[in-house]
């Protein structure tokens, strides 16, 4: 799959977050960045599952015609199809050649209860509107949103598969990786959290 250097991974929900977010992440309008929008569908088949999942994506493209910015939005799905999903998904990201991965941004909006912490610290304490898990190394992307996120203890324990999917995998493939957390629930809104997500996903 081409994709551009910066690539953000949506998952559908059935809030309207992801579908948000990818609608939200536009073009600064003094820029010379097109949009080219594409979709195509991921075969499960080598799972033995016959089902396949789409994925809409939105390229933003400059005046050489380079990618800047690739947005996925993975079609929503329940498991044990959403782990091959997220595989498949990340696999056609890295691609076959390591020395040029791209950098992968995954924004999750998440009810604190999913985010478990052994030392019993509650994130609603931690003065930060957006929390964020590195993975892998530095690159300009990464250090962009670390400037921008609390970063989430390394006791943390994440009860969300697809979360824990991209985690894993992430980590296998050495891609570098940054997941951008917002916590549902608490005193903001989760139209905030969307507005901050987007902020944050459109400064890489």
């Amino acid at each position: 799959m081409k994709t551009a250097e910066k690539v953000i991974l949506l998952f559908e929900d059935s809030d309207g977050f992801a579908a948000a977010i990818s609608d939200g992440v536009q073009p600064n309008p003094t820029s010379s960045f097109q949009t080219l929008k594409e979709s195509f569908d991921l075969s499960l088949e080598q799972y033995g599952i016959k089902e396949k999942v789409s994925v809409n994506i939105t390229h933003f493209v400059d005046s050489n015609g380079a990618y800047q910015v690739s947005i996925l939005l993975l079609q929503k799905c329940e498991p044990p199809v959403l782990a091959c999903a997220v595989n498949e998904a990340i696999a056609s990201i890295a691609g076959e050649n390591s020395s040029s991965m791209p950098t992968l941004i995954i924004p999750f909006l998440l009810p604190e209860a999913k985010l478990k912490l052994d030392d019993k610290i509650s994130l609603k304490n931690v003065n930060a509107t957006l929390h964020g898990i590195q993975i892998g190394s530095d690159t300009d992307a990464i250090k962009a949103l670390v400037n921008r996120t609390q970063k989430l203890p390394s006791s943390l324990k994440i009860n969300d598969e697809a979360l824990a999917c991209s985690v894993q995998l992430a980590r296998v493939m050495k891609i570098p990786t940054f997941l951008l957390v917002g916590l549902n629930g608490q005193s903001k809104s989760s139209k905030s959290y969307e507005e901050d997500l987007k902020v944050s996903s459109s400064s890489i």
